[in-house]
C-alpha cells in the first residue's frame, strides 16, 4: 500500500519581505518531497505566515488563522505575529504550534512532528533561487534581515532582530539564477535597503551592490530607502540608467517635533531640499512615500504642516495610515493620543489631497510612450502592466486593450491615452522582440 505524501497549505500575509520568507519555506518543503496544496480541506497541515505590524494587520492575521482552523485540524502559525504566541494561543488554543519570523527550521520540525517526512522518492529538485510566489517575470530579492533603527511606532527590530546584511556574492548568485530563469524585474527589498552593508566587513553600500546587480541587465527597482546620503547615491544611479527611476522612501511625517517623537530625523525644509536635490539629479524620478496621520500628540497645526508639505512636494505616489498602536511599541505610552476618528479623518484628508496631485502627475503622461512590462492578459485580450514608474501590487496599473497574443512577461511600447488618480489606459505601439531579455529604459 502506497504511503500518502503529506500535503501542506500555506498562506502568506503582509509585506514583500514576508512573501520572500514564504517562498523560502515553500522551496524547502517541495525539495523535501511535501506537496503544496491550495485547498485547505485537502491539506494535512496549514501554515499561516502572519503579519503583526499594525492593528489591522493583526486582525487580518487572526482572521486567516481562524479560517484555516475551520478546514484543518493541524495549523501552524509563523511570521511576525508569531512572536506574540500568547495572543494567538489565547484566542486559538487549538493551534498546533506558533513560531516567530525567520524560524523556518522550527516550522519544518513542527510539520514533521505532525505528519512525518515524505519518502525519499518524493523529493524534488528546486532551483537555487527557490520557488517564486510571484509571476515568473518578476521577483523580490531580499538583501538584508532586521533593522538597526529604533522608530517609536515600530517593533520590527524586536520581531526580526538587528540588521543582518547578506554578503553581496550570495545576493549576486541568487540574482543571476533568477535572471537565468527569465525574471525581467528584480525588486530589491529590506527593512531599510539604504542601510545595506552597514554591519558587514568593509561596509559595502547599497549603491555598490546595485552597480554589481546591473550586470544582470534587468529592471532593478529598490524599495524602502531611509532618507539618507545613500539614497542620494542610488538616485545618481537612476540618472545613469542603472536603477529604475523609482524612489520608495517612507518619510512618515515632516514636523520636527513629531519626527523627534517618532525617533526619526528631519523637518519639512530639509525634506523639501532633499526632494529638490533628487529631482535635479534625476528629473525623470518618480517618488513614492508613506505617512502616519494622528501620531500621539499631533496637533491640528502639525497635521496642517504635513498637508502643506504634500501640496508643495507633489510626490508621485503616497500612502497614509492613521496611527495605530502596535503592541510593544514605545509610542503606545505617549501622552495626548489623538482621537481615533480624528486620525481616520486626517488620513482620509491627506489622501484626498494627494489624489488631486496624483491625477495631475498622470495627466502629464498623456500622449507619451513608455515601455510596459505586462503582468496579466485576460482571455479577451486586455493586458495589464506597469512602466518604470510603477511597482507591482502597491502602485497603479496600465491597461492596454486589443492585445491578443501577448503573454505575461512580454515587454511592449505603448502610449498613454487616459487616466484617473491611480491607473492609466494606453494604446499598443509595438511589441518588443521576445528574444531580447532586457530593454534599457
Amino acid at each position: 500500500m502506497a504511503i500518502k505524501t503529506p500535503k501542506i497549505g500555506l498562506v502568506s500575509l503582509g509585506c514583500a519581505k514576508n512573501l520572500v520568507d514564504a517562498q523560502r519555506l515553500t522551496s524547502v518543503l517541495i525539495a523535501m518531497g511535501y506537496k503544496i496544496e491550495n485547498e485547505y480541506d485537502k491539506c494535512d497541515v496549514v501554515v499561516v505566515n502572519t503579519c503583526g505590524f499594525i492593528g489591522p494587520a493583526v486582525e487580518e492575521s487572526m482572521q486567516a488563522i481562524g479560517e484555516a482552523l475551520n478546514y484543518s485540524r493541524k495549523v501552524i502559525v509563523t511570521g511576525c505575529l508569531g512572536a506574540r504566541a500568547k495572543v494567538i494561543m489565547d484566542k486559538y488554543p487549538q493551534v498546533a504550534a506558533v513560531y516567530g519570523p525567520g524560524m523556518r527550521a522550527s516550522v519544518i520540525r513542527g510539520i514533521i512532528s505532525l505528519v512525518g517526512k515524505p519518502l525519499e522518492s518524493d523529493r524534488q529538485k528546486v532551483s537555487p533561487s527557490g520557488v517564486l510566489l510571484t509571476p515568473p517575470h518578476y521577483a523580490y530579492l531580499k538583501i538584508a534581515e532586521g533593522c538597526r533603527h529604533k522608530c517609536s511606532f515600530c517593533i520590527i527590530p524586536s520581531l526580526r532582530g538587528p540588521l543582518r546584511s547578506r554578503e553581496s556574492d550570495s545576493i549576486m548568485k541568487e540574482a543571476i539564477d533568477l535572471t537565468n530563469r527569465g525574471v525581467k524585474e528584480l525588486l530589491i527589498i529590506a527593512q531599510d535597503s539604504s542601510d545595506y552593508g552597514h554591519d558587514l566587513k568593509g561596509r559595502p553600500s547599497l549603491s555598490s551592490l546595485m552597480t554589481k546587480l546591473s550586470d544582470t541587465k534587468r529592471w532593478l527597482r529598490v524599495h524602502y530607502l531611509y532618507p539618507s546620503d545613500e539614497a542620494t547615491k542610488v538616485v545618481e544611479l537612476m540618472a545613469k540608467g542603472i536603477v529604475l527611476p523609482y524612489l520608495d522612501v517612507p518619510f512618515q511625517h515632516v514636523n520636527p517635533t513629531i519626527l523627534k517623537a517618532m525617533n526619526r530625523p528631519g523637518n519639512i525644509e530639509k525634506t523639501l531640499r532633499m526632494i529638490e536635490k533628487w529631482r535635479d539629479i534625476c528629473p525623470d524620478i518618480a517618488i513614492r512615500s508613506t505617512f502616519i496621520a494622528g501620531f500621539p500628540g499631533e496637533t491640528q497645526e502639525q497635521f496642517n504642516e504635513l498637508l502643506d508639505f504634500i501640496k508643495e512636494a507633489k510626490l508621485d505616489r503616497v500612502g497614509c495610515f492613521p496611527y495605530s498602536d502596535v503592541d510593544g511599541a514605545t509610542a503606545n505610552s505617549y501622552l495626548n493620543p489623538v482621537d481615533e476618528q480624528i486620525r481616520e479623518e486626517r488620513a482620509a484628508l491627506l489622501m484626498e489631497t494627494q489624489a488631486k496631485i496624483s491625477y495631475q502627475k498622470l495627466n502629464e503622461r498623456i500622449g507619451k510612450e513608455y515601455q510596459i512590462l505586462i503582468d496579466y492578459v485576460s482571455d479577451d485580450g486586455i493586458a495589464v502592466g506597469r512602466s518604470k514608474y510603477e511597482s507591482p501590487d502597491i502602485d497603479g496599473v496600465i491597461t492596454i486593450e486589443n492585445t491578443k497574443g501577448l503573454n505575461p512577461g512580454d515587454m511592449v511600447n505603448a502610449k498613454i491615452i487616459e487616466h484617473d488618480e491611480h491607473d492609466m489606459k494606453a494604446e499598443l505601439v509595438s511589441v518588443l522582440d521576445g528574444k531580447i531579455d532586457f530593454i534599457p529604459f
